[in-house]
């Protein structure tokens, strides 16, 4: 909980900076920024605390000792830190050159009086197709075969796995051969569920802000705060049980701000209020409509 406290705060002193730096060159301008900031990083965290769903039932799945749980979520947190700012940079360059009014007039025909984002359209569809068809789903991936997934089946293609974890080792000597470990499946399995992730929470944000600076920091304030988050939450979880239902609500919002951007703005400031709203709203609904508690070891 220390922990939590502690990178939360960091991310709200950060915000303040982020504040202070743009409030020299325009006030209206440092309240932007700092509403972007704020929105994209409580939309990262509350997607991250949905991860965590996943990241639960992967440990209990794979049966992955307690005390090894740590050295998955530092090696998870590298890679989502790696392949978000990849997603991220790419993004951003992908949508300075898909404007349609720009490749209008290179083609020589009429440009429109609305400047329409063709990347920014499509991610805002598929936000909304995300928000609708989310709704609802909490025990699903209860089912989940996680031995099957591409993370798994890479790691079993390359290298022969033994049975048995060996400590925090990702490879192991076994009849005088060298395999992999099961933590190394663990690690393969997370590392592509957080990019499975990244396909809903990247182009979220970008409904919020296309400065990458912005973008990235509350991206890295967000996941570094997830390996102290999971050991605070992995056995109240069941208390945040109706938290799918609020992210549906948030990214069916945001993908149709995306999609009526070129003809109506919701400013940052109404954005943030109504992402804290929901995740607020949908906290207090499941302390009151509290299910069943489930130990997870």
């Amino acid at each position: 909980m220390t922990w939590s406290i502690v990178w939360i705060s960091l991310a709200m002193i950060f915000s303040g900076v982020v504040y202070w730096v743009f409030r020299q060159d325009s006030g209206s301008m440092a309240l932007e920024k700092f509403t972007q900031f704020q929105t994209a990083y409580w939309i990262e965290k509350a997607l991250s605390v949905d991860n965590l769903f996943v990241f639960i039932l992967v440990f209990s799945y794979f049966k992955v000792p307690r005390e090894l749980h740590h050295r998955v979520l530092f090696w998870g947190i590298l890679g989502a830190l790696l392949f978000r700012a990849i997603f991220i940079f790419a993004g951003v360059g992908l949508i300075n050159v898909t404007y349609l009014n720009p490749l209008l007039e290179l083609a020589g025909a009429q440009p429109l009086l609305w400047d329409i984002n063709l990347v920014l359209t499509a991610f805002g569809l598929f936000l909304v197709y995300a928000g609708i068809k989310s709704w609802g789903k909490g025990d699903e991936d209860e089912d989940d075969d996680f031995s099957k997934s591409a993370g798994a089946r890479l790691v079993h293609r390359l290298y022969k796995v033994s049975d048995n974890y060996d400590g925090g080792k990702f490879f192991t000597i076994k009849n005088g051969m060298k395999v992999a470990t099961p933590l190394l499946v663990v690690v393969a399995v997370i590392e592509f569920t957080d990019v499975l992730f990244a396909v809903d929470s990247i182009p979220a944000i970008f409904a919020i802000s296309k400065d990458p600076f912005i973008l990235y920091t509350s991206n890295i304030f967000a996941i570094l705060g997830l390996r102290s988050l999971y050991f605070l939450l992995s056995n109240f979880i069941h208390m945040f049980s109706k938290l799918p239902y609020g992210l549906s609500i948030i990214l069916t919002f945001i993908g149709l701000k995306m999609v009526i951007s070129p003809w109506f703005h919701i400013p940052s400031p109404v954005s943030l209020g109504v992402v804290v709203g929901v995740l607020v709203l949908s906290v207090l609904v499941s302390l009151v409509f509290r299910e069943r508690e489930v130990v997870h070891e």
